[in-house]
């Protein structure tokens, strides 16, 4: 079953163990997938994109 929760950059930085500006860092240099929502000019990710993109990033462990 598909995870379709809407993440930001906040419950992201939770999810990856880092602080919200961080994951802004990352948006900002290209490391994050492409939103797939934008609402009123900020950007969200379903939670099964960002899981996809955790297991593929540069330095992951295995972990969460």
């Amino acid at each position: 079953m598909a995870d379709r929760r809407l993440w930001s950059y906040k419950e992201i930085a939770a999810h990856i163990g880092v602080r919200t500006d961080t994951v802004r860092s990352y948006k900002k240099h290209g490391l994050l997938p492409p939103p797939d929502l934008v609402e009123g000019g900020k950007p969200y990710w379903f939670a099964d994109t960002i899981r996809d993109w955790v297991t593929r990033r540069p330095g992951h462990r295995g972990g969460r």
